[in-house]
């Protein structure tokens, strides 16, 4: 009798989960993709050689034109003519933003310049 209660109890088990759905997914899988995404690979670029001497150069410091920096490049420039008095120094404000292309000024600095100091900001 009680080796029948338990294998009916057993049996009563068994079919209670498979009749329930339990073990199996109840909604349906989805697939999700990595936020990151696929960035592409990325080619590195060398940063310029160094001048050997700032003797006799030009040095373009280029202004972005974030708040207030023009004030600011202008008085490193003198500080800079006033220490290093055999390289000239240049200001010179690009157009646009930080991101946007101003071909006249790189063409004007890589005809007359030897380097450049560019001034993001904060």
């Amino acid at each position: 009798m009680k080796r029948g209660l338990s294998l009916l109890l057993v049996l009563g088990f068994v079919a209670a989960v498979v009749l329930s759905g339990a073990g199996r997914d109840r909604e349906p899988k989805i697939t999700v993709h990595n936020p990151l995404g696929q960035p592409p690979a990325i080619a590195r670029v060398p940063m310029a050689p160094r001048i050997d001497s700032l003797e006799g150069k030009t040095i373009y410091i280029v202004d972005i034109g974030f708040t207030d920096t023009h004030q600011f490049f202008t008085e490193m420039r003198d500080l800079l003519s006033s220490r290093y008095p055999a390289t000239t120094w240049v200001v010179r404000t690009k157009i646009g933003t930080y991101f946007d292309d101003d071909p006249a000024l790189w063409a004007e600095i890589k005809e007359k310049g030897h380097g450049m100091i560019m001034g993001i900001g904060h």
